[in-house]
């Protein structure tokens, strides 16, 4: 029974990746329909993001003692109050108020339900717990950014995120007489988390974390517009590059946790990262041939997606007394790279040429290799003191 909970909160994680991926994918359409540039659509992924990474951590402080379930509840009210306001009356100013609001009920529930997935998951079977409930997150690559894109391409974008909306409601019916109450935790005071960016290892390590996915949004926020105007691809196949896409990174995940546990975290993320730029290359270099382009997009998501495990391994390892803090504002300083790749990304955009964005991708990702390579040397170094400490 505790399983099938903690499915139904990895489909919330499912709507959550959704909302705030789809944007992405259907960045074109929004832009023609509202007639706004390209480089203004996608400062909608920047305020979402900001406004996850900043608004996260305060709200789960707050809140650290309020029931679990009710704190879904209330998170769940909230992301689908947000995807309304984007269909109520489709603005560019609507929907900046909804990548407003929404992200503040999706970061809740999303840092909610990987707790709850964690308290309902039989001992030693957490981390599988939480696992599962990120799976839907990122299965939102697979289905809800491609679904997403289809629906706008028979009906409208606002019918995308009305859909959302809906299934949002669908899923309060089904958690709430489903997941009993939690009580709360012990809250971890703000100023106390913000505390571990003292230590250089957890600031470079969390550096790391910033210029991969940082690079990697620079691309993605503007991809699918991208794909139609360089590549050359039509758009009736938009929907299944991003399926494409997403089926890669599933796989890429798999990859990165087994490279992980075989080779280590630094070795895998600095492989992983040299190959993701050399893809991002071969990206701005292959136009007009179908099965080269979605090779090449495949292949990226791959290897950048191989980083997602190992980074977050690295990131547990850097002190372990306080792995749980390190994991959120992990998820936090994600987020933040996702605002700032979007926003580097539009004024690319706006001020040079679409065709160039690969290339600054790259260079934010080949920013983050010598940033690996010095925490690798400073993790050994605590290991040999360590070891001379026990003898």
């Amino acid at each position: 029974m505790n399983r099938l909970k903690i499915y139904i909160l990895a489909f919330a994680s499912f709507l959550l990746g959704t909302s705030e991926n789809m944007i992405a994918g259907v960045l074109d359409k929004i832009s023609d329909s509202l007639g706004t540039t390209l480089a203004a659509t996608g400062q909608l992924i920047t305020i979402y993001a900001i406004v996850y990474a900043i608004g996260t951590p305060i709200l789960m402080a707050v809140t650290a003692r309020m029931d679990r379930r009710k704190l879904i509840m209330y998170g769940l009210t909230v992301f689908v109050i947000g995807n309304l306001l984007a269909i109520v009356y489709p603005s560019y100013g609507m929907l900046v108020a909804s990548r407003i609001i929404t992200p503040l009920g999706a970061g809740v529930v999303m840092v909610t339900a990987m707790v709850v997935a964690a308290k309902l998951a039989p001992a030693g079977k957490q981390a599988g717990a939480i696992a599962t409930v990120i799976m839907g997150f990122t299965g939102a690559l697979i289905l809800g950014v491609p679904i997403g894109r289809v629906i706008t391409d028979v009906l409208n974008w606002q019918s995308a995120f009305g859909g959302i909306a809906l299934l949002g409601l669908i899923s309060m019916a089904v958690i709430y007489p489903t997941i009993s109450g939690l009580e709360g935790d012990k809250p971890v005071p703000l100023l106390k988390q913000l505390a571990l960016f003292k230590n250089l290892k957890v600031s470079l390590g969390l550096a790391i974390s910033f210029f991969w996915l940082g690079g990697y949004s620079i691309v993605f926020a503007y991809l699918s517009p991208y794909l139609l105007n360089v590549s050359g691809i039509s758009e009736n196949l938009i929907s299944t590059a991003f399926f494409i896409f997403g089926i890669a990174s599933l796989f890429g995940s798999k990859l990165g946790g087994f490279s992980t546990d075989r080779w280590g975290a630094p070795v895998t993320l600095t492989v992983g990262m040299i190959l993701q730029i050399i893809m991002l290359i071969l990206l701005s270099l292959v136009t007009n041939t179908l099965i080269g382009v979605l090779t090449i997009l495949a292949l990226w998501s791959l290897f950048t997606w191989s980083s997602g495990p190992s980074q977050q391994f690295l990131i547990s390892t850097l002190e372990p007394e306080s792995s749980a803090v390190l994991s959120g504002l992990n998820q936090s300083m994600l987020q933040l790279a996702m605002a700032a790749g979007a926003g580097i990304g539009g004024i690319v955009v706006a001020k040079v040429s679409i065709s160039v964005v690969p290339w600054i991708g790259a260079l934010g990702i080949a920013i983050a290799i010598p940033v690996i390579l010095i925490v690798s040397s400073l993790l050994s170094k605590n290991k040999m003191s360590e070891s001379h400490l026990n003898q």
